[in-house]
């Protein structure tokens, strides 16, 4: 099992893993591949051709300035959002790029060319070409955003498949994990501490997965002060910020009765940031990463186990979902360019449902019933965002999510662990639904909502 819980849980900015993050990651990997191979000197122009979903939605999804930013040199899990914005605005004004902070060369989002209906290997693809000043190609490599904000290359593989566990701790399946935590009479998250640990010491992990949570609330409480309009041209008002005033003077104690409209606050504030560009962590995407908060939230606040220790739930919320999170991305797909939003808010759903259900005292069993009830009832959830901006269905979609998982979970405890479906079935189920899915309805606002609403992308 390769995946790690911070593969899944990585800092980074909105509005998209797969359209944001993931290119201008693909971007910084171009520039280190140039310094490696010293070659930047030799630099006079660099080419980029987007394809698939990426050309299709990248307007609205921020795509072209993050690729910009990742190929001066910035990245992701570092860049701020102030920071960013001021760069952005003097490359457009000056109508140039700083290679790797060194080589200036004219390069602006209109210089990239689009090919919306050209797949290569995967929806989201991306090629980058350096060249020379005799016009000759000084290096050129394709990228494929596959979720998450992960990138491979074409001679990487980003393959689903069963495969054999690593080791005598690792593992490809539900059914695999299931068997780790008979054999070691452990819970899922220990399972998971087991496999982190091989590589960093336990209080590293614990120290990471804490920052995690900190970002998360970050990102949660910033959504909540500030009101006004999302960007682009939908018009969509921030919510979260009169809502949490509202919330706050009716429920200052946290009523048990008010569970449900936290929940949906904080899925919300953490959206609504996201479809503004801001910091946020995938979880396992930026469309999707409204939930899990929203979830752990509730863990932490109306839970025995959360109220008692925050830091030991949160570090147990997060291990769980995370081995969950790792069969979606080993088994399946955790992008809605490739299998539609099923795989970016199933997936969180279903990985935030089984977390909750050992936060609750649910045994292993309890835990895969509660991650497959969850994703059960997100098959073939179509993404289809209108104006190619993750703001609507989006932002209120991770609420909804949100809320099925806690019943899901709630569900599985009232069950001992028994069930027909098991979490591998659905998973592979979701694989092949997304498979015979019409590209329509997988990120390229050509279908569904996108189209019913005539709206023109940004």
């Amino acid at each position: 099992m390769a995946i790690s819980v911070f593969d899944l849980f990585s800092v980074g900015i909105g509005p998209s893993s797969s359209h944001t993050v993931g290119p201008m990651r693909a971007a910084g990997r171009f520039v280190d591949e140039l310094v490696a191979r010293d070659v930047l000197d030799e630099v006079a122009d660099v080419r980029v051709d987007l394809f698939g979903s990426l050309a299709a939605t990248g307007a609205g999804h921020g795509t072209m300035p993050a690729i910009l930013l990742g190929l001066e040199g910035y990245r992701p899990e570092t860049i701020e959002t102030d920071d960013m914005e001021r760069r952005l605005a003097a490359v457009r004004v000056e109508g140039k790029i700083q290679l790797a902070g060194r080589i200036l060369l004219a390069l602006t989002e209109a210089d990239m060319v689009l090919h919306p209906l050209t797949q290569l290997g995967h929806p989201n693809a991306m090629t980058i070409t350096a060249v020379g000043a005799q016009g000759h190609e000084v290096y050129r490599e394709t990228y494929f955003s596959i979720g998450g904000g992960f990138v491979v290359t074409e001679g990487e593989s980003g393959a689903q498949g069963d495969g054999e566990p690593a080791d005598d701790n690792g593992f490809r399946s539900a059914a695999d994990l299931l068997a780790l935590t008979e054999r070691d009479r452990s819970s899922v998250s220990q399972a998971m501490m087991r496999l982190e640990c091989a590589t960093r010491t336990e209080t590293e992990v614990r120290e990471r997965l804490l920052h995690i949570r900190d970002v998360m609330v970050a990102c949660q409480t910033k959504g909540m002060s500030r009101d006004g309009y999302l960007p682009g041209n939908l018009r969509v008002r921030r919510r979260a910020h009169d809502w949490f005033a509202r919330l706050a003077a009716e429920d200052p104690d946290r009523d048990p009765a008010f569970a449900e409209d936290w929940v949906n606050l904080v899925a919300l504030a953490v959206n609504e940031e996201n479809a503004s560009g801001g910091r946020i962590v995938t979880a396992p995407t930026n469309g999707a990463a409204g939930i899990i908060p929203a979830v752990l939230y509730y863990a932490l606040h109306y839970t025995r186990a959360g109220r008692a220790d925050p830091d030991d739930a949160t570090v147990r919320f997060l291990l769980t979902a995370g081995a969950i999170g790792s069969l979606y991305k080993e088994r399946a797909s955790i992008s809605g360019a490739e299998v539609g939003c099923q795989g970016e808010v199933g997936s969180a759903a279903s990985m935030a449902a089984g977390a909750l259900a050992e936060i609750l005292g649910g045994t292993p069993q309890q835990v895969e019933n509660a991650a497959e009830i969850a994703m059960e009832h997100s098959l073939g959830l179509t993404c289809d965002p209108i104006g190619g901006l993750v703001q609507i269905p989006c932002i209120e979609r991770n609420a909804i999510s949100a809320g099925k998982a806690i019943n899901a979970a709630r569900m599985a405890l009232r069950g001992d662990g028994t069930h027909r479906v098991s979490l591998d079935e659905v998973i592979d189920t979701m694989w092949a639904t997304g498979m015979d899915m019409s590209a329509k309805y997988k990120e390229t606002s050509t279908g569904g909502l996108a189209v019913a609403v005539n709206v023109v992308e940004c």
